[in-house]
């Protein structure tokens, strides 16, 4: 093995340290003692991991957490201090010799296939199919569950955010402090930079997954500062030259020199905020980035006329839905606001400017963010066009403050001027639909099919080893993920396809492919690696460039188009046939008296 490949298996042994296999649901640990009692220990099983419906009223998900998985394959063995537990924990009737065949456990005669990380992917098309020894099959079960389940989930949410987003605007999560605990804050940073976010607030997630890292300070750091004299040093070495600045005396200058640009009394801004803002300019000359709102000294003058629903002088803290006034009527019906924060942030920023720095911008965290990212960008116009400073105009406007997709597309429609959001809690929590549903159905046992049957036709399974297709259109859109059982021959380009609804009967259509798509990769075999999984951010790109074989309308926020028309999977007419027989012959036969 090269030095190259060693290293790649430190890096795949670098597993959470929680992800082990007693994190599991006691049960499974239970039927594997009963298999084992049972004489089960050479039966051969496949499972297969899906879910039922997309999530957030959506019509595609995103798979995600396929790594983990073969880590978890990688790294499966139960220690020393497991058996303990186990044998302390189980019943006393537990016969020792199944400690000991729990102890030479390993994963070396599963198979896993799996479609490719990244991938669009949706309803009861199989995301891993797993093969081997039922007993570690089934003890496998609820740590795949727990790892495909949230990292597809986080994924797709953050895919949908950037959709809503556009590609023009940067994203950042900012969630950690609201995530479900570390491991559910590392997880939400990680997938939502997969599902195409660009940064992360969470130092860790940067350093363990290579995520770059972006942030700024807090409110309580501005607070922390009452006057000009808490400014412990204003020094600040030019950029060029290395000549000594005083950066006080520059934003004091350039304060009251704009004051009039900004129709605000340099008497009406905080001297504590100016002092907080110098202070973190001398400490980051070169990614000074201020928070604008802290001290919120609007006042307002006569309501004026109301347009599209704004009086002109509603802050609607948080809720981002009221229109800005039109331009025809300019600002006039409100004095402005932000009014201290712009103040003192342009007066930095020009003082940085002398010095020989360009600030970054400013992060705005209450408010009517359309109206005030407007206000803001239109100021620092201004400034720009005042004092011949083309760069100003551009400076980067952040919006954080409990930020939805909704709260995006209302945006969107207001015209606002935000060139980044950082998004938090309704990201990290999944706040629209908290779980996935994935689910581990046993399908085939000793080469014999294996079916749950339900009144409830939705969780009824389609049984037997199967390969998954994705059928292309003439225009190169994907058309219909298609189940076929493993021993039929693949779909062919050019030639016509019957696919059915694997319950209905009447619903079925011909498709002739452009492009015919195998999803199932070996993942795993012989107790290795048989494809390396891709670093993070060609597993990034790839979301982006699945989602694109989607068409736009299935793909829309309100009222998606169905991906499959009618149905949530298409089946091959063998299978469809193979699923009804073995229907038939498991039903009980019911009796009239």
């Amino acid at each position: 093995m090269s030095n190259h490949d060693l290293v790649i298996n430190r890096k795949m042994a670098r597993q959470n340290g929680i992800v082990q296999p007693l994190l599991t649901d006691l049960y499974q640990i239970t039927m594997a003692y009963a298999y084992w009692k049972s004489g089960k220990v050479n039966d051969v099983a496949v499972f297969d991991l899906f879910f039922r419906t997309n999530p957030f009223q959506g019509e595609f998900t995103i798979f995600a957490g396929l790594e983990e998985c073969l880590k978890f394959l990688e790294n499966f063995h139960y220690s020393d201090s497991d058996i303990d537990y186990l044998m302390q924990t189980l019943p006393d009737n537990i016969e020792p010799e199944f400690y000991a065949y729990l102890k030479d456990l390993t994963c070396k005669d599963i198979k896993l296939s799996a479609i490719e990380e990244g991938s669009v992917v949706f309803p009861r098309v199989p995301l891993l199919r797993i093969e081997g020894p039922l007993i570690v099959a089934q003890l496998l079960e609820t740590t795949l569950l727990t790892l495909v389940n949230f990292a597809s989930l986080m994924a797709t949410n953050a895919a949908r955010y950037r959709m809503v987003a556009g590609k023009n605007v940067s994203l950042l999560e900012f969630g950690l402090r609201r995530a479900q605990g570390p491991d559910g804050g590392l997880s939400a940073s990680k997938y939502a930079y997969v599902g195409g976010f660009d940064g992360t607030s969470n130092v860790l997630a940067g350093k363990m997954f290579n995520i770059p890292v972006k942030g700024t300070h807090a409110h309580s750091f501005v607070t922390s500062f009452s006057t000009l004299q808490d400014i412990s040093s204003a020094a600040l070495r030019h950029a060029e030259t290395q000549e000594q600045c005083d950066l006080l005396q520059l934003a004091a200058d350039w304060r009251r020199r704009i004051s009039a640009i900004l129709d605000v009394s340099p008497d009406e801004a905080s001297d504590g905020e100016l002092a907080a803002l110098i202070s973190y300019a001398v400490a980051f000359p070169t990614g000074f980035l201020a928070l604008v709102d802290t001290y919120d000294v609007k006042r307002y003058t006569s309501p004026g006329p109301r347009i599209n629903g704004h009086s002109g002088n509603n802050s609607n803290c948080g809720s981002n839905v009221n229109r800005i006034p039109d331009s025809a009527y300019g600002y006039s019906t409100v004095e402005r606001t932000l009014r201290s924060g712009l103040l003192n942030f342009c007066a930095v920023a020009l003082a940085l400017n002398d010095c020989g720095y360009r600030a970054v911008g400013i992060r705005i965290d209450s408010g009517d963010l359309a109206y005030l990212s407007v206000l803001a960008r239109n100021t620092f116009e201004q400034i720009a066009e005042a004092f011949k400073l083309n760069w100003f105009a551009k400076l980067t406007i952040v919006a954080s403050n409990d930020i939805n997709e909704d709260t995006i597309l209302s945006l969107n429609e207001q015209g606002h001027k935000i060139d980044c959001f950082g998004i938090g809690t309704h990201l990290v929590t999944c706040q629209r639909q908290p779980a996935l549903g994935c689910v581990y159905k046993l399908v085939e046992i000793n080469g014999q099919p294996r079916i749950k049957l339900s009144q409830d036709v939705g969780k009824v399974t389609i049984p037997g080893h199967k390969e998954a297709y994705r059928l292309f259109g003439a225009d190169g859109h994907a058309l219909i993920d298609l189940l076929q059982r493993s021993s039929e021959p693949a779909p062919i380009i050019g030639q016509k396809v019957l696919c059915r609804h694997p319950f209905q009967e009447s619903k079925r259509a011909y498709v002739i492919p452009s492009k015919v798509e195998h999803l199932y990769k070996v993942y795993w075999s012989e107790g290795r690696i048989c494809v390396r999984p891709k670093p993070l951010s060609e597993v990034r790109a790839r979301v982006q460039a699945s989602l694109r074989t989607l068409r736009q309308d299935i793909k829309r926020n309100l009222n998606p188009t169905p991906y499959k028309v009618r149905c949530q999977v298409a089946v091959s007419d063998d299978l469809y046939s193979f699923i009804h027989d073995l229907w038939l012959q498991n039903a009980p036969i019911g009796e009239l008296s």
